[in-house]
């Protein structure tokens, strides 16, 4: 593998303890795959603080990366899913995270991909999806990849072994960008709870334009079909939940800062990107809509924007 960046190499052009914190979350979750199935049976006592029942799995992930990261001594706050008030770190520490510690975990019994979600931030909330720092994610597919940017360039890397047993994450391409001519998407609800408006133009990103429904139920394996062949996604306002299923802080915001550093596009379903709304409350969900920018101009104005 002469001549293919690792992740450490990639990072060394950022400053050390963003790469330090990068590289750490990138070890961590490789790590964390070994130990997945010790923790596949059973719920914890107490629900989250949405009212869930917490598997096993998600209270572990979640407890492992926080004491992880919060060993690098670069971690002031950790805002996660799975926390039902945020975990304090070094008070001169230089950065914020958000977490969903464990996203699709719901299809670990059946054996489909799921992920970790990671944003990061140098100053605390309330802030704009546009401040972050970096985001990341790690995809547990067929092959385990992670991809983050820093605001310049979205970079993709893939799990490797080397013949010494060592394990790397190795360069797979570099300054992504969403193809130009989209292929798939994905859409969350239930379609009978959409508004007629966006069911007519789900239905027709099928019939005209052709492309090819996807979705799985993670978030991030979602997302990265989307990143690799072009597309959108959404999870839309519905009458059960007007403010969509996802949340702003988690999982929306670090997604489509990713999605935008791709040359791509996000909407909120009401003012503009994503990365421009507020987040006040860490919990508070919205309507996602990201994929390549003509889709979402599309989008815009066929639901009257």
């Amino acid at each position: 593998m002469l001549g293919i960046k690792t992740l450490k190499e990639h990072l060394a052009i950022l400053p050390d303890d963003l790469a330090t914190l990068i590289e750490t979350f990138a070890q961590i979750s490789m790590d964390m795959q070994t130990n997945f199935p010790k923790y596949l049976s059973g719920v914890e006592n107490e629900p989250n603080k949405y009212g869930e029942a917490v598997a096993k799995l998600d209270a572990w992930a979640n407890k492992t990366l926080c004491d992880n990261l919060l060993q690098t001594g670069l971690v002031r706050k950790i805002y996660s899913e799975e926390l039902q008030t945020p975990v304090e770190g070094r008070e001169d520490a230089p950065f914020v995270i958000t977490l969903d510690p464990l996203d699709g975990s719901s299809n670990i019994t059946t054996n489909n991909a799921f992920g970790i979600i990671l944003g990061i931030y140098r100053s605390d909330f309330p802030q704009k999806g546009r401040d972050l720092v970096a985001a990341a994610y790690k995809l547990y597919g067929p092959v385990n990849t992670l991809v983050y940017t820093t605001g310049k360039g979205v970079h993709e890397f893939v799990k490797h072994y080397y013949e010494d047993g060592a394990v790397r994450f190795l360069l797979l391409h570099e300054n992504m960008k969403l193809p130009i001519k989209p292929e798939v998407f994905g859409v969350g609800g239930k379609p009978m709870q959409w508004s007629g408006n966006f069911r007519e133009f789900a239905k027709n990103l099928f019939k005209e334009k052709k492309m090819r429904p996807r979705y799985c139920g993670t978030f991030v394996a979602d997302f990265s079909q989307v990143l690799h062949r072009g597309g959108f996604f959404s999870y839309p306002s519905t009458e059960g939940a007007p403010d969509g299923k996802l949340r702003l802080a988690y999982e929306c915001a670090p997604l489509s800062f990713i999605c935008e550093n791709a040359g791509g596009a996000s909407w909120d379903g009401r003012s503009g990107s994503i990365l421009d709304v507020q987040i006040e409350d860490a919990d508070a969900r919205i309507p996602l809509y990201l994929g390549n920018k003509e889709v979402i101009e599309e989008l815009k104005k066929t639901q009257g924007n």
